[in-house]
């Protein structure tokens, strides 16, 4: 252990700590830019610059290493004045129209704007507008909002993508992709990463509030929105409340105030999900399929195999996403049902994902999706519409996809398919005493394997979130290292309660709490307390197949809820 003081604050910490870190356990705020963790430490914005003894000039808190018997000042006026000037420097070349900025009031470099009285032109205004990039189904990037910071190109390394990077040097540096294309002509996977990443809005999801308020207003349409299994984890973060809280209740209500609606519960498919990959997971392992099988649940996972993988496409489960399954069946299911024409139905999906962005323009899927907002765009529809969503009184989902099961809401967390869809296989191998919990599978790991035996089979199985993860995994199959029979991969560290499409994070708490973990249990709470805690008893989905598919993988079923995925060229 080493001993220092921070502002006079005695405090020990391991050998090899930084100032940073020292500082935290302290209690004592220092700001930061281009620090994330676990995602990038490169001490390039010198917001954490601090006094430190035996150090020549100010230091960088998050790279500088602690010594014994340093003392640290992380306010004096030398420091106040370098992150005063810091500021204003970085504001003579940015595009400062903050109040129409979707980052506005959310914005990290507003904040220390702020905390710092810096005046946004000192330097005056010495910047070029760039043209904004807007040709993705998902991304939008505006680089004249861009400070340079690079956390989202080291999130994008993190995925092991490199969609973008630094380009040029010195004052013409700026973030790029490979020959100046737009990220819609690259091997971008849509993940989003980049986007929580930013701490400004240099980079944001292509919007569909405009068209989903034109739609509620149409008198034409039918508006049906549903929502996916994370959502209900992570919307009250967008209004003050705290992380991991279940917003489900409150969550339907506000939908419904938005107009004429109705709202339904996208664990629905993924139960539905589960039936379909489950058998079809059983046939493999009986008649010799393709093995190991890969979950299809996951767009940015998919566009990933076919950019970078194509030889494992055969091995990926034909499964459409639960998203694209539950407007299949709304488009076809649900309107001869009800008497709605297709055409006269408009199905909104609430996603944590701006690859589900991308997923609904595929033709291959049918384009049965007609928007996909993000949890950040659904939170600002109740702002705009003037929804007080911390007082609102709870209601629940229409029927008849209101009630699913506890297995289709763990969707939302990285291990949470591959326990639902075990929950069913074992069902079906080993009868009504299947375990319904396979703990093994939990956690925010990158990598988790587990090997059970369900009803006399061996079943080998790995769980991957984080494409870096998946190309370790990926690695390890095709090298025969490792030999497993199902495989679940999530683009997303954490899956998708760390969508690309989540809640923006100031960098001052995704340092300091465990996002993921946090998010992933309230899905896990939530499953623990549910009447259905496995696909196969959800009764919305005995009916669909009673009434339309007959049974799983019928061949009704594949022709609305399985699909093919083809080989993509990375540029």
């Amino acid at each position: 252990m080493v001993n220092l003081k921070i502002n006079g604050i005695s405090v020990s910490v391991p050998e090899g700590s930084t100032i940073l870190q020292a500082a935290k356990i302290a209690n004592v705020r220092i700001p930061t830019l281009c620090y994330l963790k676990d995602v990038q430490c490169v001490g390039s914005c010198r917001m954490c610059l601090v006094e430190a003894t035996g150090a020549r000039g100010l230091v960088t808190a998050c790279t500088y290493p602690v010594s014994e018997g340093m003392e640290v000042r992380t306010n004096t006026p030398k420091v106040r004045k370098s992150r005063k000037t810091t500021i204003e420097l970085i504001l003579s070349t940015h595009k400062k129209k903050c109040l129409s900025c979707v980052r506005s009031m959310n914005c990290e470099l507003q904040k220390l704007a702020l905390e710092y009285n810096a005046e946004e032109d000192r330097f005056g205004t010495d910047h070029d507008l760039k043209p904004i990039d807007d040709f993705s189904a998902s991304v939008v990037r505006d680089n004249s909002k861009c400070v340079m910071c690079t956390r989202c190109v080291a999130a994008c390394a993190q995925q092991t993508i490199g969609a973008i990077g630094p380009k040029n040097r010195g004052y013409a540096k700026v973030i790029g992709s490979p020959y100046d294309v737009s990220l819609a002509f690259t091997p971008c996977v849509n993940c989003g990463q980049c986007i929580v990443a930013c701490p400004v809005g240099a980079l944001y999801e292509k919007s569909a509030v405009a068209d989903v308020w034109g739609a509620i207003v149409d008198p034409d349409k039918q508006v049906v929105f549903y929502t996916a299994p994370s959502v209900r984890a992570t919307l009250g973060e967008a209004f003050g409340l705290p992380v991991g809280t279940n917003v489900e209740g409150k969550m339907v209500s506000a939908i419904k105030q938005l107009g004429d609606v109705k709202c339904f519960n996208m664990d629905v498919t993924a139960d539905l999900t589960i039936m379909e990959e489950a058998n079809e997971l059983l046939s493999r392992l009986e008649n010799g399929g393709k093995l190991p099988m890969f979950t299809s649940c996951c767009p940015g996972w998919i566009k990933f195999a076919e950019h970078y993988e194509p030889e494992l496409l055969p091995n990926l489960s034909t499964c459409k996403s639960p998203q694209e399954m539950f407007s299949a069946v709304l488009k076809t299911y649900y309107c001869e049902k009800n008497g709605i024409n297709p055409k006269n139905l408009y199905v909104v999906s609430v996603i944590p994902c701006t690859a589900k962005k991308y997923e609904v323009t595929r033709e291959e899927l049918g384009k049965y999706t007609d928007a996909a907002l993000t949890t950040r765009e659904l939170a600002k529809m109740f702002k705009e519409a003037g929804i007080d969503f911390v007082n609102l009184a709870e209601s629940e989902y229409d029927m008849p996809f209101g009630e699913a099961s506890g297995a289709g809401a763990i969707f939302g967390a990285t291990g949470g398919v591959m326990e639902a869809a075990l929950r069913t296989a074992a069902y079906k191998l080993g009868g009504s005493g299947a375990p319904l919990e396979f703990k093994e599978v939990r956690g925010t790991e990158g990598v988790k394997e587990a090997e059970y035996s369900l009803g006399g089979k061996t079943v080998k199985v790995a769980v991957a979130s984080g494409l870096g993860s998946a190309r370790n995994v990926i690695q390890a199959i095709k090298s025969g290292e490792k030999d497993y029979t199902f495989v679940e991969i999530m683009a997303c560290p954490g899956g998708c309660i760390n969508g690309g499409g989540q809640p923006y994070v100031h960098d001052e708490v995704r340092n300091n709490i465990d996002l993921k973990a946090v998010r992933a249990q309230a899905l896990y709470d939530y499953d623990k307390d549910s009447r259905l805690r496995a696909s196969h008893d959800n009764p919305a989905v005995e009916i669909l197949y009673k009434e339309y598919f007959g049974s799983p993988n019928s061949h009704k079923a594949h022709e609305l809820l399985h699909t093919s995925y083809g080989k993509r060229e990375k540029y």
